[in-house]
């Protein structure tokens, strides 16, 4: 089988940071990494699906919410990915950086935290998701350089 372009990165390099993990046509993947891989300190299913509905749900909202095809978490528990069509990755890594000040400060319901709503609805804390958005924040606000992987 062909290797995919993910598992073609060596993922022990990795930081946390906003990368381009692959384009294809006019549709961007990034790679939102939170974690540093293979270190131990993954993501629990509780936060990962917190950071999804608030994350999903202002993306779609905000500036970018049209060109935004699908965010959701990394199996490994390191991250997120944000697929996006036609957008330059700095106008991506601005909505970015809004919705997760939007996260941290917001004070309403969890968005889909209903039966109805969603799969696993008891799974969901809104402060996992902004002690989240917090950490990740602050390391976007120091991140250096482009959107490659070796930067």
């Amino acid at each position: 089988m062909k290797r995919i372009a993910s598992f073609s990165v060596d993922h022990d390099r990795i930081l946390p940071g906003m990368y381009i993990s692959r384009i294809d046509g006019d549709v961007c993947t990034f790679d939102l990494r939170t974690r540093r891989p293979n270190c131990g300190d993954y993501m629990d299913n509780r936060t990962m699906h917190s950071v999804e509905h608030m994350l999903a749900t202002l993306l779609r909202n905000g500036e970018i919410g049209e060109s935004v095809i699908y965010f959701g978490p990394m199996g490994c528990q390191t991250g997120f990915y944000l697929l996006t069509r036609d957008l330059a990755p700095e106008t991506v890594r601005e909505a970015l950086l809004h919705a997760l000040e939007q996260t941290v400060a917001y004070t309403g319901d969890m968005p889909g935290a209903a039966r109805k709503e969603c799969g696993n609805y008891l799974n969901l804390s809104l402060e996992d998701a902004k002690k989240e958005c917090a950490a990740y924040l602050a390391v976007l606000k120091e991140q250096k350089g482009g959107f490659s992987y070796a930067e």
